[in-house]
């Protein structure tokens, strides 16, 4: 396996295994820490915003297990202790006004009209939208499957480059105008990071090496399902992007991650290249992004798009119901790529039987990725 060295952040990663809600965000810290690094005068205000994002995200993977993660104000909203309706998304959108204080002010809540403010009506779509597939196809009631309430804020932060889930909402920030804009008009970054709350309340993959890879790389999956059931795409017309939209014009990239080809999804003269292996020969060994997480997870997310392509139709359907399952009932917190590759081939025989299109399928996918052989 190769061992290339991951740009080091100028505040080390912890690797860490939570036991409580962890604060999982979309743009890794190798690649905050390549623009925190620049010494473009004329990249001041991204440089400067880069760093900032970073020392944020220090200090959340810092939270300890237990302590709470999101502060609810009394009088923002009551808290139902169960929803009325489970099957129906219900939703609370806050703006944060540039501070970094959470939730922020109530702006938008369930059966609401669209605002003035185009972050707001977006964060609200979006949670809409991973309601729906998450109902609609494998019958889940919101991240935990009891009709939680899908909480977000926006407008976080001065110039914030990041979004996350914090263990109850998701948190979006504007970006810096010179490499990232607004976090909210991407559509699989809002299923991502929902995602990572679905996983919490399931098998919790813990947040490190190769099981915090499969973590990350379940988000990829189902943001870009989100994405594309809103879209009624099917296998070929689906963009398998990450973050489409999120980078500038000024950039020369199309998303942050590509599930159908890592290491493709930019090349840039100020990011650079796009570091994410496709194939267990190329897998990164560090201890920086907690052991590598949002790197290596481009090996299982090119498992899924051969798949999902192999089975073809729409992905969301029989290849994401493999998935959905494994991540649901199969696998462990600490299941690494193997565990999670033959529970994938398991679980496609079961639903489908052994010598079906969507088992062979299954099987081939993660063979050609290298991690069966």
């Amino acid at each position: 396996m190769s061992t290339r060295p991951l740009p080091t952040a100028s505040v080390p990663a912890e690797i860490a295994v939570p036991a409580a809600p962890h604060r999982c965000f979309i743009v890794p810290p190798y690649l905050l820490a390549h623009l925190a690094s620049l010494d473009d005068p004329r990249l001041r205000h991204a440089r400067d915003a880069a760093a900032r994002a970073l020392e944020s995200e220090h200090v959340f993977h810092s939270v300890r297990p237990g302590e709470p993660t999101t502060m609810l104000p009394p009088g923002v909203r009551p808290k139902a202790s169960a929803p009325a309706d489970p099957t129906s998304p219900n939703r609370f959108v806050s703006d944060a006004g540039g501070s970094e204080t959470l939730p922020g002010r109530l702006v938008r809540s369930e059966g609401e009209p669209p605002v003035g403010d185009a972050s707001v009506n977006e964060a609200y779509d979006g949670l809409g939208h991973t309601h729906a597939l998450y109902w609609e196809v494998y019958s889940r009631a919101s991240v935990d499957g009891a009709g939680l309430p899908l909480e977000a804020t926006v407008h976080y932060g001065d110039a914030y480059d990041n979004a996350f889930w914090d263990g109850g909402r998701m948190v979006f920030g504007d970006g810096d105008g010179q490499v990232f804009s607004g976090f909210t008009g991407s559509l699989s970054v809002i299923g991502h990071e929902l995602t990572h709350g679905v996983t919490q309340y399931t098998a919790n993959l813990v947040y490190s090496g190769q099981s915090g890879a499969l973590n990350e790389s379940v988000s990829d999956v189902f943001g870009a399902l989100v994405e594309q059931h809103s879209r009624g795409h099917d296998v070929t017309e689906a963009s398998w992007l990450i973050g489409e939209g999120i980078f500038t014009d000024e950039v020369e990239g199309t998303a942050l991650r590509s599930l159908k080809a890592p290491g493709t999804a930019y090349d840039d003269d100020v990011l650079g290249k796009d570091p994410q292996p496709a194939h267990m020969d190329d897998f990164v060994e560090t201890d920086d992004d907690n052991g590598g997480v949002h790197i290596n997870s481009g090996i299982p997310n090119r498992a899924f798009y051969l798949a999902a392509v192999g089975i073809g139709g729409n992905a969301w359907d029989r290849a994401g119901r493999i998935w959905y399952e494994t991540l649901t009932t199969e696998i462990r917190a600490t299941t690494d790529f193997r565990g999670f590759a033959d529970a994938t081939t398991a679980v496609a025989s079961r639903l489908f039987g052994d010598s079906s299109t969507e088992a062979d399928a299954v099987c081939s996918a993660w063979e050609a990725v290298g991690v069966t052989s």
